[in-house]
């Protein structure tokens, strides 16, 4: 589940904490939008916690070899 998925769970939860007043018998909707809520930000915590630790920049390791430039006056390596 990605970011959107996270976001969709808050804010169904909200709406049905919130903005309804349907009554079901043996469910309780504010209960239920309740856990989505807090299903929806222990998800937003980790895919932060994964998106942190996937931006770490390594440094490269390759070496840097400087080369000693020749100036030659023609192409055939004379002077």
């Amino acid at each position: 589940m990605g970011l959107g998925g996270c976001i969709i769970l808050i804010a169904v939860g909200a709406i049905l904490t919130f903005a309804t007043d349907w009554d079901m018998q043996g469910v309780n909707l504010d209960l239920v939008g309740i856990i989505f809520m807090i299903v929806g930000l222990i998800g937003v915590a980790t895919f932060s916690s994964i998106a942190r630790r996937r931006r770490v920049v390594v440094p490269s390791t390759t070496p840097v070899i400087d080369e000693e430039r020749h100036h030659h006056r023609d192409g055939y390596g004379g002077v």
